[in-house]
């Protein structure tokens, strides 16, 4: 299961997850973040807090999470990575490549600094 906290006052999503994702969970958090999206336009930011990183169910759940980053990376400004895990660098140099949003990685216990980073004004 991909969690999914809002903080309405930020503009922000939070995901959890909580055991390896499926393509199922993609399609949750779709449908919690696209009325977000649709009513404001865009979200400040989405936080991806997990201490290790869980993976997929399956093959289809890979493909899910790679359209999921395609159809909402032009409606994030900021992805911050919150893990301990080792696969967070590589995440972040791959997203830079594929996302419009800028991506920043915290270590697991730093979720306070990546909210903060998050609702910092760099424009």
């Amino acid at each position: 299961m991909l969690n999914v906290e809002i903080d309405d006052i930020n503009g922000l999503a939070i995901l959890t997850p909580d055991g390896p994702l499926s393509a199922d969970d993609f399609e949750h958090v779709a449908a919690i973040i696209d009325p977000y999206i649709e009513k404001d336009g865009k979200l400040n930011g989405l936080i991806i807090a997990t201490e290790s990183f869980p993976g997929w169910d399956s093959f289809a759940a890979l493909l899910s999470h790679i359209r999921f980053v395609r159809d909402h990376h032009r409606h994030v400004k900021k992805v911050a990575l919150v893990t301990n895990s080792p696969f967070r660098d590589l995440a972040e140099d791959l997203s830079e490549h594929f996302v419009s949003a800028a991506v920043e990685s915290f270590d697991f216990d730093e979720l306070d600094a990546a909210k903060a980073w998050m609702i910092k004004d760099e424009d």
